[in-house]
């Protein structure tokens, strides 16, 4: 199981450059071209409403989840990623609870998000912790590329 320390990027942080650089690193080994954001990963990160949570092992990030909430009613994960040699071992679900864990202390009522439905894993994490298909949101990632968009719905007193 997981022992990585889960750690939420500051933006005065002295190591924002340096954790931002690993982080671009990951998401360009692991997502396609023109899903990634890399290139924009700074100015994603500058935004007031987002935040960013990883894992560290060592002096190793093993994987890191994005969120936003552009309104006080929903939240999104925009990324979750894992490094491959950490896969398998509860990272990806650790962050996962962490950024609902932040994202429920904005009283937001939904966070959704969007997944390839042959990212087998994926899916089957999501839907461990709560999440619901939505529906099925042709051309998403690329013409021939779909995604579901997927829900957590929080009951509000």
């Amino acid at each position: 199981m997981a022992t990585g320390v889960i750690v939420e990027l500051q933006r005065n942080s002295p190591n924002w450059a340096k954790v931002v650089d690993d982080i671009v690193r990951i998401e360009k080994k692991i997502f396609p071209k023109h899903e990634s954001l890399a290139r924009s990963f700074d100015e994603e990160l500058k935004k007031k409403n987002s935040g960013l949570l990883y894992t560290q092992m060592g002096g190793d990030i093993s994987g890191y989840v994005m969120y936003s909430w552009p309104s006080s009613l929903c939240a999104c994960i925009t990324k979750l990623a894992v490094k491959e040699n950490y896969r398998g071992q509860g990272h990806g679900e650790k962050l996962l609870k962490a950024a609902v864990q932040k994202c429920r202390t904005r009283n937001v009522h939904r966070i959704s998000l969007h997944v390839d439905p042959t990212r087998t894993a994926a899916m089957q994490l999501y839907k461990k912790l709560g999440f619901q298909v939505d529906t099925l949101v042709e051309g998403y990632y690329s013409s021939d590329r779909n995604a579901y968009r997927m829900y957590l719905d929080f009951d509000m007193e």
